[in-house]
């Protein structure tokens, strides 16, 4: 379908909704695959990202396996098809019950993020009768280089058990029958565009892993998270992140030992880019210092990582291509926070006018909430047109 024909499409929807790229995100998936495949490597998807249906139907038929951060996320990934054997369940607040319907479950790992966890999950699987497998996330003291809301390797951060604390650790595990330890997890943010910091973290992880080696600590596995960034400022330029260059670092500065897998939890880099969010505009007004602000139908109810991070999504007029201003564009909510960019060109745009946020595949729709009462955005899939 051409550019036209989508658009002429999407005019008859009722608006705000997610637009879902289906074939993109297929080849998405595919080139991350076939990259990680060359070394062995197993990609675990962050559902976090986005738990859409259609989405996680295409992962599964991609045959990566799943990265959880709770109870919920777990369930659907099991509802879904996909094989305990292929869960793992992260996070650092899981409840008892979500940790014992994971243990009933049979998953993969559960990382472990704190000594007192690896306590309560020893103490649910002895009741149960479980063996309970996990890695210990360790938080190695990595700058990520990215925005301090999505930072979770440095020192001060709430994730992961210290580096201070693994002699700590080892003394605890000889305690906790129920445990079966079967390697260390390492996740130190997301959207990192300066891949050097992925170097660091290998020559970290190398320091780490062979400490615990001397302390007759067997590690089958090396989860080495996800963080691999995505291009917000010009989305067509790199519609696909160069999965190759990504896992070519980790086979260069990894070491691996004979036997050892290694595990990747990407999400962000794998949908972020098939997914926009488009919009209707209702208004057009002036403020008092002669700013224009056009107002649209969604919110940061539907799209909050503006209002959060201050985040920045490429956005499109699709219906109008004529003339040139400069626009602010708001959102309908009740705060001054609903704002998604400040003073960025656009063609002359006018109440009716479609517009496009792109990159929003990611951290969009799963993070929407109904403040203000509104409804949940719908979602419209290309192969669906």
């Amino acid at each position: 379908m051409d550019a036209q024909a989508r658009i002429k499409q999407i005019q008859e929807r009722q608006t705000p909704f997610y637009y879902y790229d289906m074939e993109l995100l297929r080849r998405t998936l595919q080139q991350a695959g076939e990259a990680a495949g060359r070394y062995g490597y197993r990609i675990h998807y962050a559902v976090k990202a986005n738990y859409d249906p259609r989405v996680v139907e295409a992962v599964r038929e991609a045959g990566m396996g799943m990265d959880c951060v709770s109870g919920n996320e777990v369930r659907m990934a099991i509802e879904s098809g996909f094989s305990a054997a292929d869960v793992v369940f992260a996070g650092v607040g899981k409840s008892d019950r979500e940790i014992e319907y994971s243990l009933q479950q049979g998953i993969f790992a559960f990382n472990c993020e704190s000594l007192h966890e690896l306590q309560v999950i020893h103490q649910i699987a002895s009741r149960m009768g479980k063996k309970a497998r996990v890695a210990l996330r360790i938080n190695p003291d990595v700058d990520p280089k990215t925005h301090r809301h999505i930072s979770t390797g440095k020192a001060d951060n709430k994730f992961g058990i210290s580096y201070t604390e693994v002699d700590q650790a080892i003394a605890t595990l000889s305690e906790l029958s129920s445990l079966e330890i079967v390697g260390l997890h390492f996740h130190i943010g997301s959207q990192i565009r300066d891949l050097q910091v992925f170097e660091q973290l290998c020559t970290r992880v190398n320091t780490i892993k062979t400490w615990f080696a001397q302390q007759g600590v067997v590690l089958r596995h090396l989860n080495m998270g996800g963080g691999l960034g995505i291009n917000y400022d010009d989305p067509q330029a790199e519609l696909i992140p160069d999965f190759a260059r990504y896992f070519e670092i980790f086979h260069q500065h990894l070491a691996v030992e004979e036997g050892q897998t290694v595990h990747f939890e990407l999400g962000r880099s794998l949908v972020a880019q098939c997914g926009e969010l488009i919009t209707r505009v209702l208004y057009n007004k002036t403020t008092a210092l002669g700013g224009k602000i056009v107002i649209v139908d969604t919110g940061m109810t539907d799209l909050i990582r503006p209002a959060l991070y201050g985040a920045k999504h490429k956005i499109e007029n699709l219906t109008s291509t004529e003339g040139s201003e400069t626009y602010t564009i708001g959102g309908p909510v009740c705060e001054s926070s609903d704002i998604f960019a400040r003073e960025i060109e656009l063609p002359v745009t006018s109440r009716g006018d479609l517009l496009t946020m792109r990159s929003a595949g990611a951290y969009g729709a799963a993070m929407a909430s109904r403040y203000n009462m509104r409804d949940l955005p719908g979602a419209v899939y290309s192969d669906q047109l």
